[in-house]
């Protein structure tokens, strides 16, 4: 390893050696900041400017403007973050705790990976700086075990990826055993077999590596070689020795000399786990090499020949290479498209590793996702759930990780006062609201047309109701309205069958044939207000009951005023006697009725009923109705309903102890009565009721007052009629 600290040398014109700087950073040790990187960096290749690194993702490097000569064969820490930020984004990991090394470029990065976290609407539980080596204490590692142990979060551990076999690794590996948790670190570490001996090991880790493959014979040379500077690196040393173990695989494993057996110390380090770095610096020195030889080819012509003029090119070798590596694209020994992007990093991504953990007691990594930001976007990200071995603890795989459980369908996110976004709870969606998806930060109102079913979770269409004849309340006012038709006709035809009998032609027997024929058309226009609204019916309801009515009503107040006359034209030289005919009594009635016409027909020319959808009267229906267009309008007609219903009231009770033979007054008296009680509470309740409802109040309000007057004024002379006929003569009739 320490070989790859040695520059790229080439022969220069000159006789002096140009370099071309391969970065390599020792194990052990840290990054530092940017001044002292700066100085490492030009420390390791003083003659030299272009500086080509295997290892270092450090963020600062990409500025390029204080390193406009440094490239790298591996992605920056800035593809990292990206990375473990959509791992979690698929998984929906919210909760989140993240340990670090105290550095400076691994702080830096966490705050890059800190805020990817938050753009995906995730949260930190917890932050935790770890020291280097011999400053972790007992009581700071007390410390990260109680915080892992309390918190169900996915622990991401980002600790210094520069240090071969650091102290932190140790610790994270310890943390393995924990049931219940996901760990994400971004190093590959090395199991001791001797470890899992007395441990309990968990598949709950996954490690962001960066992408790499097995160079054409670099296993043979691992096995042959014979390296050089090794025993000053204690960890490196170990490793080295432990490939001799046999139960190391056979493609890696080392024919060791038997001095060397003693070295075997942890025989775990069999792996290929460090051989990470190989594949970039495979690549680094195809990217030099490739740099280089374009920039000969473009300086000779076909390149065919090594002359001094090569040699003087290579004099300017710094500037130069920077921009042949600047637009370089090759393939390299594996045939793999390589080229650099527009920072000076090769355009490679990472490899997802699942540590997993195996019956037999060894273990392995397998490869169970790939990030790579340099394809379209979609692409960039995979993974292969089925590749993945969850701990068997796990209730729900993938597990989930949250400060408070998802809000399902139907709710939506309550955050809590003081307490990070990702701590809430959840609340039902209001009535016409929906929440479709899981963790919906507010609900979604439902169309006009449409309700929230129960779940709160999908809009449906809204019920269309009206008051149509299928339902039973439509049912039982139709029938009540046909029963009283029939009620009323066969009444007109008893008067009809015994119109020259004394009780029938008393009180003008036209107006009795005008009254039930009014009133069976009273019962009809019932019909008129149920069902579909329509623009004719709407039209239709108001007026036909409004003109109806009043020619009912001004039937009765003829009747009235037929009594009045007369009684008072029996008196010696009355006047009345020439107004006691029936064209007094039908003019009565067409002018009473011809004021309502006027009335209604005001009402149809200026604001007329009209068809409405009502959307929000009532909760999760569609309410037809038929709008009144003019509210004075309608209250005027009946208003003036009112006002005829009241003068034939205070006629009637005026003549109710008038002379027996003329005694209907009182019955009509009683007819009014229990009109004007209907109406009078048919305001309130009119006004009180929504929707189909107010209609039913309507047409009950028609038939209870056309059903009293009906019962009050004809029901005792069909009783006479019918069951007394002897009761029907003038004679009789005088003494009731």
């Amino acid at each position: 390893m320490e070989g790859l600290e040695s520059c790229v040398k080439l022969p220069g014109s000159n006789g002096s050696d140009l370099k071309v700087g391969l970065y390599y950073h020792p194990p052990g040790q840290s990054e530092t900041d940017d001044k002292e990187l700066e100085a490492e960096l030009r420390r390791k290749c003083r003659n030299g400017k272009v500086m080509v690194s295997y290892i270092s993702q450090n963020l600062y490097m990409s500025d390029s403007v204080q390193y406009p000569y440094f490239y790298r064969t591996i992605p920056n820490e800035l593809h990292l973050c990206a990375g473990i930020g959509k791992l979690l984004k698929y998984f929906g990991w919210k909760w989140v705790g993240i340990f670090t090394t105290e550095d400076e470029s691994s702080v830096r990065a966490v705050q890059i990976l800190r805020e990817e976290i938050e753009e995906n609407g995730g949260c930190i539980a917890f932050y935790e700086t770890i020291p280097h080596h011999n400053r972790f204490t007992r009581l700071q590692k007390l410390k990260i075990d109680r915080t892992i142990n309390e918190s169900s979060t996915v622990n991401i551990f980002y600790l210094n990826k520069n240090a071969a076999f650091p102290f932190e690794y140790v610790l994270f590996t310890q943390t393995l055993e924990r049931a219940g948790k996901v760990f994400i670190t971004i190093p590959q570490i090395e199991i001791n077999a001797e470890f899992l001996e007395y441990s309990d090991m968990k598949n709950n880790s996954f490690m962001f590596t960066p992408y790499k493959k097995v160079m054409p014979k670099f296993l043979k040379f691992i096995r042959e070689v014979e390296p050089f500077g090794l025993a000053s690196d204690y960890w490196a040393d170990i490793w080295w020795y432990g490939l001799c173990d046999r139960r190391c695989p056979k493609n890696i494993r080392r024919d060791c000399k038997t001095d060397s057996i003693n070295k075997i110390i942890f025989s775990s380090y069999c792996h290929s786990t460090y051989f990470g770095s190989s594949y970039s610096v495979y690549n680094a020195v195809y990217a030099v090499a490739h740099a280089l030889h374009d920039m000969i080819m473009s300086g000779s012509g076909n390149g065919t020949i090594w002359t001094r003029e090569n040699r003087e090119v290579l004099d300017h070798l710094p500037w130069k290479l920077h921009r042949y590596l600047r637009n370089l694209h090759f393939k390299n020994g594996l045939g793999e498209e390589m080229h650099m992007d527009e920072n000076g990093d090769l355009a490679t991504g990472y490899d997802i590793l699942n540590l997993i953990f195996l019956p037999d007691g060894t273990w392995k990594y397998e490869v169970v996702g790939h990030y790579n930001p340099h394809t379209p976007s979609g692409q960039d990200f995979t993974i292969d759930e089925k590749a993945i071995i969850w701990e068997s603890s796990f209730t729900q795989t993938p597990p989930q990780f949250r400060c408070t459980p998802s809000c399902r369908p139907g709710y939506r996110k309550l955050p809590r006062e003081g307490e990070p976004i990702c701590c809430y709870d959840c609340i039902p969606c209001a009535e016409g609201e929906i929440s479709n998806q899981t963790d919906m930060d507010t609900c979604t109102t439902c169309p006009d047309d449409q309700w929230s079913n129960q779940k709160r979770d999908a809009c449906i269409p809204k019920v269309i109701t009206f008051l149509s004849f299928q339902e039973p309340l439509g049912i039982v006012l139709s029938s009540i309205s046909m029963i009283f038709f029939f009620i009323t006709a066969v009444i007109l035809e008893i008067f009809i069958h015994y119109q020259k009998t004394p009780i029938v032609r008393a009180n003008n027997q036209h107006l009795s044939y005008i009254l039930l024929i009014s009133l069976m058309l009273c019962f009809l226009c019932s019909f008129i207000f149920i069902g579909h609204p329509q623009e004719v019916n709407c039209i239709l309801r108001q007026t036909t009951f409004g003109i109806t009515f009043s020619i009912t009503l001004s039937s009765i107040l003829a009747k009235t005023i037929t009594v009045v006359t007369a009684f008072q034209a029996t008196k010696p030289g009355s006047k009345l006697r020439k107004w006691m005919g029936y064209r007094v009594s039908l003019s009565i009635v067409l002018s009473c009725s011809l004021i309502q016409i006027v009335l209604c027909l005001a009402w149809l020319f200026t604001a007329p009923p009209f068809p409405y959808v009502n959307m929000r009267l009532e909760i999760g229906t569609i309410l037809i109705e038929c709008n009144e267009g003019s509210v004075i309008a309608f209250y005027c007609v009946l208003g003036y309903l009112g006002f005829l219903a009241g003068i034939s009231f205070i006629i009637a009770f005026l003549a109710r102890k008038l002379p027996d033979s003329f005694n209907e007054a009182k019955y009509i008296t009683f007819s009014m009565l229990v009109f004007c009680s209907v109406w009078i509470s048919f305001i309130p309740t009119y006004l009180s009721t929504k929707g189909k409802y107010m209609v039913a109040v309507e047409i009950f309000a028609i038939l209870a007052s056309s059903v009293g007057i009906l019962v009050c004024i004809f029901l005792p002379k069909c009783y006479i009629i019918l069951l007394r006929p002897e009761r029907n003569s003038k004679k009789e009739l005088r003494k009731i």
